[in-house]
């Protein structure tokens, strides 16, 4: 499709988002931006450099002396802090239970955002994360909001640990995400929610496939009415 339109994908924690961003950008022959990846590199590297993360300036400090990029390889998008590839320690279970704090940082989310919107400035982008349709991308041609049941997000998120080799129960999941979204939608700074234009879409019954098929056919609905 050759009309490049913004595609924003919101939801919470293990709700699809990613997996059915990254395939419909595929589809799309669109970029694709993983803004929670953006946000595990940055809470990446302050572990890594041991910051007291309760310290919003030393937080901030170290997020603004690394450079997080992404790049379109052949296998998917790749993350990097500075010219490291760090995409396969980005889903561990230390950065999941921090990650919330991190990016609940107002200065925090405002470098990050500034980064995100040079990315998707000229269109034909599907970005997804948890205030883009709300913050990064207001103006964005199609906002979708996706949601599943806890047992599902968990069920999820324990396959994707488990592949990691990490031992954690189902109980142990459910109750990370609960936390994670309690967190998300009380922050201060742009909290978790649905934008009032988006559609919203519940997974929780859904293959990857079919998300994507139904997201795809409304996009090609915008892009038709936009020629």
């Amino acid at each position: 499709m050759a009309s490049g339109i913004k595609i924003a994908i919101d939801g919470p924690a293990a709700s699809g988002k990613s997996t059915t961003a990254r395939r419909l950008a595929q589809k799309l022959g669109y970029i694709y931006i993983d803004t929670g990846a953006m946000y595990r590199a940055a809470t990446l590297a302050v572990l890594q450099e041991n910051v007291d993360i309760h310290n919003e300036q030393a937080v901030l400090a170290c997020v603004k002396k690394h450079r997080i990029s992404i790049q379109a390889q052949a296998d998917g998008q790749h993350t990097f802090l500075d010219d490291q590839d760090v995409t396969h320690l980005l889903r561990s279970s230390a950065i999941n239970r921090t990650i919330s704090l991190i990016s609940s940082y107002p200065e925090v989310r405002r470098v990050m955002v500034d980064q995100q919107r040079r990315l998707a400035q000229k269109g034909g982008v599907v970005m997804d994360g948890r205030d883009i349709g709300t913050v990064v991308l207001p103006d964005a041609d199609l906002k979708v909001f996706m949601v599943a049941s806890i047992k599902e997000r968990a069920r999820r998120r324990l396959a994707e640990l488990k592949e990691q080799g990490e031992q954690v129960t189902l109980e142990q999941v459910e109750e990370e995400i609960r936390r994670r979204d309690r967190l998300d939608a009380t922050r201060s700074e742009a909290p978790l929610k649905k934008a009032e234009d988006a559609r919203e879409l519940d997974t929780s019954r859904l293959t990857i496939d079919q998300q994507v098929e139904i997201i795809y056919n409304w996009a090609k609905e915008i892009i038709a009415k936009n020629r």
